[in-house]
């Protein structure tokens, strides 16, 4: 029986150490793709209309491919009981994503006034588990999540449908920025021989 404080190493695989020297090797990839990351995030921010249009064209050509995929799957297996629930999900999610790819705007209409659904039910689940737990020590922070949430899904449907021009791409230029800092600073530690602490059983 394998010693679980010494774990048999996975042929082919690289240890912690090796990892790392792998990864600090092409530093420089985290940096270059973090700093475009960066000024498409910029980019998106000034143009805010034109990420909104970009965001709905990604989700809709999902959603188009995930429509056809499914009723390819649908069809392949015709014998099957999930052929008619599999066949009518496939067609609203293929006419879902044609329409976004036909009409942006629209789509971007009804994604986000979606968004302010999503935030709207999320922020009362939250206020949902605090209540039912407040007499516990620290769940007041799920409290403040909730209403912080709850808050930010109305502010999106009140302001729906002339809202739904920016806050798509807002979101995707804010997402862009975050995820361009991290690849940078995350480079920038691996260049400087500064790597995270290993995952457990890697010691």
């Amino acid at each position: 029986m394998a010693d679980a404080s010494n774990p048999t190493p996975v042929p082919g695989s690289l240890s912690w150490p090796e990892t790392l020297k792998t990864l600090g090797a092409s530093w420089g990839w985290f940096v270059a793709l973090g700093v475009l990351m960066l000024i498409l995030g910029f980019v998106a921010g000034v143009y805010v209309l034109a990420a909104t249009v970009a965001s709905v064209l990604f989700v809709g050509v999902m959603m188009l491919v995930a429509g056809i995929g499914q009723l390819v799957q649908a069809w392949r297996v015709k014998g099957w009981r999930g052929f008619l629930l599999w066949t009518l999900s496939g067609l609203l999610y293929a006419i879902a994503g044609g329409l976004a790819l036909y009409n942006p705007l629209a789509g971007a209409a009804v994604l986000t006034l979606l968004l302010g659904a999503f935030l709207i039910a999320a922020g009362v689940l939250r206020l949902w588990v605090w209540f039912q737990h407040r007499s516990q020590q620290g769940w007041g922070w799920l409290a403040l999540s909730g209403v912080i949430t709850l808050l930010a899904g109305l502010l999106v449907a009140v302001g729906w449908p002339a809202n739904s021009l920016w806050i798509l791409g807002l979101l995707l230029a804010i997402d862009l920025l975050f995820q361009g800092a991290t690849l940078v600073m995350l480079g920038l530690a691996l260049r400087r021989g500064l790597p995270a602490a290993p995952p457990p059983g890697n010691a």
